[in-house]
């Protein structure tokens, strides 16, 4: 969609995949509390469209960090004249020397799925460090109703080599000791019509490309095109059928004296 958010949208009141995403942007804004003048760090920020929607509509200091160079490019281009600072790298490269206890907020929206189990605790860790005392943390992922350590067979071939989707029990032993539980929504019935939407948006594209524009795998493009077919289309029925569910989680560093109150 417009945002090239690649993360579960958010359906209520929302006409089309890209009110549903800026839904879900916002819905996160509000659960951390954003304030003007704050610093936030998001980890694993993707092509930067939160990025750039919080510092538009909350007045907030970003800094996003992604792996992809190509990424990197693209959100400083999005959120040029906007206070929003990227770091090409490995989140566990991060410099906290430059940035501990730096910012007030700190978002993860989809990227846990990514870093493997053994790195659970590294990362919460890497978070509790950049937080002030008293910061919110917002964890958005997919999450597996059963621990594993392994990804599922054709998904970790084809799609997403290394992914691995974390249980609740699994990401509270990583949180335990570094954060506090604030809230957690489960929102995975959302992710069935954002999958079917960009199934739509796929399956539009395919039909009006030019042959040299379309991607091939094993040399073949009807093969790319059946390949990321099943997976658009599975994974929407995964969710429609409760197999896995998509977790947003509030976390503070601290007790919060005045309470918290869960946005919805």
């Amino acid at each position: 969609g417009p945002s090239m958010a690649y993360s579960c949208a958010y359906w209520d009141h929302a006409a089309n995949l890209d009110h549903a995403q800026i839904a879900k942007f916002d819905l996160i804004c509000r659960k951390l509390d954003l304030r003007e003048g704050e610093r936030l760090l998001d980890i694993g920020c993707g092509w930067g469209g939160f990025a750039r929607y919080a510092a538009e509509n909350y007045g907030v200091e970003v800094v996003g960090i992604t792996v992809a160079d190509e990424q990197a490019a693209y959100v400083r281009e999005l959120c040029t004249g906007l206070p929003v600072e990227i770091f090409c790298g490995d989140y566990r490269e991060f410099p906290t020397s430059k940035f501990q206890t730096c910012f007030d907020k700190a978002v993860s929206i989809g990227m846990i799925e990514h870093v493997g189990t053994r790195n659970y605790r590294t990362l919460f860790s890497a978070v509790e460090t950049a937080l002030r005392r008293r910061g919110l943390f917002l964890l958005h992922s997919i999450t597996s109703p059963v621990s594993t350590e392994v990804g599922e067979p054709w998904l970790t071939t084809y799609i997403f080599p290394g992914g691995v989707l974390p249980s609740i029990s699994q990401l509270s032993e990583a949180a335990e000791g570094l954060f506090l539980l604030q809230d957690m929504q489960n929102i995975g019935p959302h992710y069935t019509p954002t999958l079917q939407a960009w199934h739509q948006n796929f399956e539009g594209w395919w039909e009006t490309a030019k042959p040299g524009a379309k991607p091939s795998v094993l040399g073949s493009q009807e093969t790319f095109h059946r390949m990321w077919r099943y997976y658009l289309l599975s994974c929407a029925a995964e969710f429609a059928g409760g197999g896995s569910q998509v977790a947003q989680i509030v976390y503070s560093k601290g007790h919060l004296p005045a309470g918290y109150t869960a946005a919805r």
